[in-house]
């Protein structure tokens, strides 16, 4: 099904399953409609199994959203307890639309659950209280984590009673944009089919010969967390500088303490270096960052804590957080306190799901289940940025339910591809968003849509604000008065955005050679223990050089 035909079948309103091989755009896909609803005020809730996969689809986990934690059934109890806390009562009534992506990740009593407090909230014995369902994913990746001795029957997400009443259309997505490599492609195509050829093996094999630009990115991927801490400590000492640690605060029930260690991916005792890669390892309440999110260590604040700069350019100042267990009433049974950091050089095949890497290193000797060498190898583009460090039997295997599977979602996806015209869902689409509330007159739409846009600004600092505008070459007295400010205050914006986002090409602002050259020296003779006075070195250049062409300088040295 082509991607066009699949987004009309979402608008349309009828419940799917969004599937196909990595890099067919599923998630693009998804965002489309999200986007879509958001412009339209409908209330949708994006969500996923795991805190990583969220962290694409600026969500939160089904099991947060749907308040049932690590919860497999629901009782009566859970549900009236659920119904006394504001913050779920409110989403689970309100929303119209819910998407859960990674669905090969949600374990069927889970989503049983989610049925089960959406049909209590909605007051509404329809599946899902009545309200569209899209469900995301790809069972060839990787499956649940199930109880010792389950089999793929008793985990996957389509063998649920949930699924099956819900009638999701399928939307088995074919075109591929993420491997323009026809080698890569075909070795992950075989690997979906459970018959890898010679040929493709060998392939395979020699890509361990391959040796990675220097100026790429890598990323290296294991499968097991001690590789990764390894790797990870290797990198560490390599790294000049003081190193800092930072000790987990634990407090409340010894056991629950101890479920509390083992769930939560900041460790007992971390230690950073300035320079180090890490993760971020818990959404942010403000919304700065997801779990998942990457950067580097550019400092420690004034209070001890690092200050790490985002891959997206955005620099964020951490805190210590909070991990908590708490009882029905909301009492904290036991609680962990750490900085929601670990290091990243590598990362786990379990965390990369989702992601798209320019180049990597991968171990997959010691694969230990059925879709880590798929999930692992579909993370690249080309087969030329791969280093195979190792490979197991293990590591080109699929569950064989899950084929199995795939091939009906094929034939079902044919089917509804067959039966469903453009023009149609189109019409049906305009019901849909009127039965639930959305806008449809395009001036209301619009109307909405730049006040969206206008309230996502609000909420930038003043310095992101100002940086918006530098990217655009503006002069500053353009700038300052655009934002109601002085040139001053505006060139001052400047010093702390060089500092924190150094590869920003903001080279527009840079002064004269010549006035660079006199700053730097008044400059150089502040005491470096002591913060910048633009004061000394204006007195010191005897009021030759103006404030802002002071604070310009600065800004560049």
């Amino acid at each position: 099904m082509q991607q066009e035909k699949a987004l009309a079948i979402l608008k349309s309103g009828k419940n799917a399953f969004l599937t196909g091989s990595a890099g067919t755009g599923k998630t693009y896909v998804l965002n489309q409609y999200i986007d879509y609803l958001k412009e339209r005020k409908v209330k949708v809730a994006v969500t996923a199994s795991t805190g990583i996969a969220a962290t694409h689809m600026n969500g939160m986990t089904i099991h947060s959203w749907a308040g049932i934690g690590v919860k497999e059934f629901i009782t009566q109890g859970n549900l009236r307890s659920m119904s006394s806390k504001k913050y779920l009562k409110d989403h689970l009534e309100k929303v119209k639309v819910l998407i859960i992506d990674e669905i090969s990740m949600l374990h069927k009593n889970q989503i049983n659950a989610v049925d089960v407090v959406l049909r209590y909230f909605k007051k509404n014995e329809a599946p899902f209280g009545g309200i569209q369902i899209v469900v995301c994913g790809d069972f060839f990746q990787l499956p649940p984590i199930g109880h010792q001795g389950e089999t793929s029957k008793d985990k996957f997400a389509f063998m649920s009673e949930a699924w099956v009443k819900a009638k999701l259309n399928i939307c088995y997505l074919t075109e591929q944009y993420r491997q323009s490599d026809n080698d890569l492609n075909l070795i992950l195509n075989e690997i979906r089919t459970g018959s890898i050829s010679n040929k493709s093996y060998e392939t395979l094999q020699k890509a361990s010969e391959n040796n990675l630009e220097s100026e790429k990115e890598r990323t290296k991927l294991y499968t097991h967390n001690y590789d990764v801490d390894r790797v990870n400590a290797q990198h560490l000492s390599q790294l000049s500088g003081t190193p800092k640690k930072f000790k987990a605060k634990t407090s409340g029930n010894k056991k629950l303490v101890a479920t509390l260690k083992n769930s939560v991916l900041a460790g007992e005792e971390l230690v950073f270096k300035i320079g180090a890669k890490v993760m971020f390892v818990k959404n942010d309440k403000e919304h700065r960052y997801v779990n998942g999110s990457l950067g580097k260590v550019l400092g420690f604040t004034d209070k001890g804590f690092p200050s790490v700069k985002l891959l997206n350019g955005k620099t964020i100042t951490t805190e210590v957080e909070n991990w908590a267990i708490m009882d029905d009433n909301g009492k904290t049974l036991a609680s962990y306190n750490q900085v929601p950091l670990r290091l990243a050089w590598a990362i786990t095949v379990h965390k990369c799901q989702g992601m798209t890497l320019d180049a990597a290193e991968v171990d997959l000797s010691k694969t230990f289940e059925t879709g880590q060498g798929y999930v692992a190898l579909s993370r690249l583009k080309k087969l030329e940025n791969l280093q195979l460090l190792g490979l197991n039997e293990m590591a080109l295997r699929v569950d064989n339910l899950a084929h199995k599977a795939d091939q009906r979602f094929q034939e079902l996806s044919e089917d509804a591809d067959n039966e469903f015209v453009l023009d149609e869902l189109e019409l049906i689409a305009k019901t849909f968003l009127r039965d639930i509330g959305g806008l449809i007159d395009k001036k209301e739409i619009t109307k909405h849509k730049n006040r969206v846009k206008e309230k996502e600004r609000s909420k930038l600092s003043t310095y992101e604000v100002t940086l918006i505008h530098l990217k655009q070459s503006v002069s500053l007295k353009d700038i300052a008065e655009a934002r109601g400010l002085s040139v001053g205050t505006i060139a001052g914006h400047l010093i702390k955005i060089r500092k924190d986002h150094p590869d920003e090409n903001l080279n527009f602002y840079k002064p004269k050679a010549a006035v660079l050259k006199k700053v730097k020296a008044a400059y150089d003779e502040q005491p470096k223990s002591a913060p910048i006075s633009l004061n000394a070195i204006y007195s010191k250049l005897g009021g030759k050089v103006s404030y802002d062409d002071i604070k310009l300088a600065v800004a560049f040295l």
